[in-house]
């Protein structure tokens, strides 16, 4: 395995839980870490953007002190997304306040940009960048992003169309560093078959929005515990950026999920609703095509002991 030096010793299961618009904040990431996976948030979760420092000063005392106070525990470090693309005017303010707070990850979309490489690196953390295709794979890594994100057909939010399979498999052609994959991950045998197909660590989501620690509504954690693959539709309408969303929440909306226009892609728009009234994140709910395997809302440390005895099964019943 390519795992950074940052992760070694540091992980109960292979795992990274996604950046969640909206519903990742400190409570959830926390409980990740705490359980022994990567957990992470996007900076613009934080708002004001002064509320940014709080978090980061959060995270880093809490976790230093539960790592102190539990020796045996594997805690995870976490990790901040940062969109890297015009339409964040707040780029610069929270890239800064990740060097300060000197966060140990930090998540790039939607833009390689070397400048923010090398301000992490300048502290000693390290850059995964998420993309959907090879070429883009490419300039993350000529821009000095240390690992990837393939972010393949079925991944919640903003997704790509390619099979995880070919995606992967054409990364792993030229790039033998970190890589993560993302795309309808939700149970312990699929994180294995990550492992297998060449990634290094599993992508995770959806999955952890249906837990008690997510910012998320009841309403929305029980569209994802109803709900299946087929009620995923893939559109761009909401940002401006094909992404993948819960059907009832486009009906909810009062949108036909069937007959949705075209956005433009000119004017993406991250936290409103692009070309459309109804507001991406908040009234229209990201999701992947995974949620087949989520049957009940539970707690962060329930669902990675499922995910973790689900795992370790299929691993045993692989190698036999």
């Amino acid at each position: 395995m390519a795992l950074p030096e940052i992760l070694n010793g540091r992980l109960r299961l292979p795992l990274v839980g996604a950046p969640l618009f909206i519903v990742s904040h400190p409570a959830l990431t926390l409980a990740q870490c705490k359980a022994g996976i990567v957990g992470s948030f996007p900076a613009l979760n934080a708002r004001p953007a002064e509320q940014l420092e709080e978090w980061l000063e959060e995270l880093n005392d809490e976790l230093s002190g539960f790592a102190k106070a539990n020796p045996g525990r594997k805690v995870a470090p976490f990790a901040v997304n940062q969109i890297v693309h015009k339409s964040n005017n707040r780029l610069q303010h929270d890239l800064e306040l990740c060097v300060k707070h000197r966060a140990p990850i930090v998540i790039t979309s939607l833009g390689a940009v070397q400048e923010v490489n090398d301000a992490i690196h300048s502290y000693g953390g390290i850059v995964l960048h998420d993309i959907i295709h090879d070429r883009h794979a490419r300039k993350a890594i000529e821009k000095g992003a240390d690992g990837l994100i393939a972010v393949a057909a079925g991944a919640g939010g903003h997704a790509g169309t390619l099979s995880p399979f070919a995606l992967v498999q054409d990364i792993r052609r030229w790039f033998d560093g970190p890589l993560l994959l993302s795309g309808a991950i939700a149970n312990g045998g699929a994180i294995l078959a990550a492992q297998a197909m060449g990634a290094d660590l599993a992508y995770v989501g959806s999955a952890f929005i249906a837990t008690t620690e997510a910012r998320a509504s009841d309403a929305y954690k029980d569209a994802i515990v109803e709900g299946r693959a087929a009620d995923i539709v893939y559109t761009n309408l909401f940002t401006g950026v094909h992404g993948n969303y819960l059907r009832r929440s486009i009906e909810n909306s009062g949108l036909d999920p069937d007959n949705l226009p075209q956005s433009d892609p000119s004017k993406m728009n991250f936290g409103s609703g692009g070309n459309s009234a109804a507001k991406a994140w908040k009234d229209i709910w990201g999701c992947g095509q995974g949620i087949g395997a989520i049957d009940a809302v539970v707690s962060t440390a329930e669902l990675v002991d499922r995910l973790a005895i689900e795992y370790d099964a299929a691993r045993k019943a692989f190698c036999e």
